[in-house]
């Protein structure tokens, strides 16, 4: 994907990905203008006092729950990368229709902003455990990976934008809220709970 001189919108670009990705996006690809959507203020303000200051971000509150605010954000955008959503397992357990109205719904509504404001490519930020989904947060980005791919019909044509696309990531080294910060804290306890003993995993890094 060419970002070069491309207007890119960022859906939870505060996030653990999303801040990785915008500051590889802004010192290797010459976007035009990156915006960074969240819900967060307080996370948005820790980003520009943190050094995210480039004369090239924007900074846009909103929730992806928000249709009409959505619509607004993506006038005159080109690209967007759709990484908001709720994903904490447990809590999702306990507040499942807050993951179906982010998850699902949210995704819903940035496709919709997307076809109206004609928009050329989104890129849905999905997770391996879309795959035979044996929770809640693993089925609502299963639903959201649904809806992105049947986007595709809305196309005036097979040529004509927006090009709705999906990719897939597992658990991340590090990233706000990943089992590592658990593990951790119960290495100070010296007693690490396992879910199975069987169980293993593979990481990737935000690099």
């Amino acid at each position: 994907m060419d970002w070069k001189n491309q207007v890119v919108l960022v859906t939870g670009g505060t996030g653990s990905f999303g801040k990785k990705f915008t500051r590889i996006l802004l010192e290797e690809h010459q976007p035009k203008k990156v915006i960074i959507f969240s819900r967060d203020e307080l996370k948005q303000h820790e980003l520009q006092v943190g050094g995210f200051n480039d004369p090239r971000l924007r900074y846009f509150i909103g929730d992806i729950r928000d249709r009409e605010r959505l619509l607004r954000a993506m006038h005159g955008v080109d690209i967007v990368v759709h990484a908001a959503a709720l994903k904490q397992v447990p809590a999702l357990e306990f507040n499942p229709l807050e993951a179906v109205k982010t998850n699902v719904l949210g995704t819903q509504n940035v496709i919709d902003a997307a076809l109206d404001n004609k928009v050329e490519k989104v890129l849905l930020i999905s997770t391996d455990k879309a795959v035979n989904p044996i929770n809640l947060y693993g089925a609502t980005k299963l639903c959201a990976e649904k809806l992105l791919i049947a986007a595709n019909a809305y196309r005036q044509t097979s040529q004509s934008p927006p090009y709705f696309s999906i990719v897939r990531y597992g658990n991340v080294v590090g990233s706000r809220g990943s089992i590592v910060e658990v593990l951790k804290n119960q290495k100070k306890t010296g007693e690490v709970t396992l879910t199975h003993e069987d169980m293993t995993r593979f990481w990737i890094t935000l690099d």
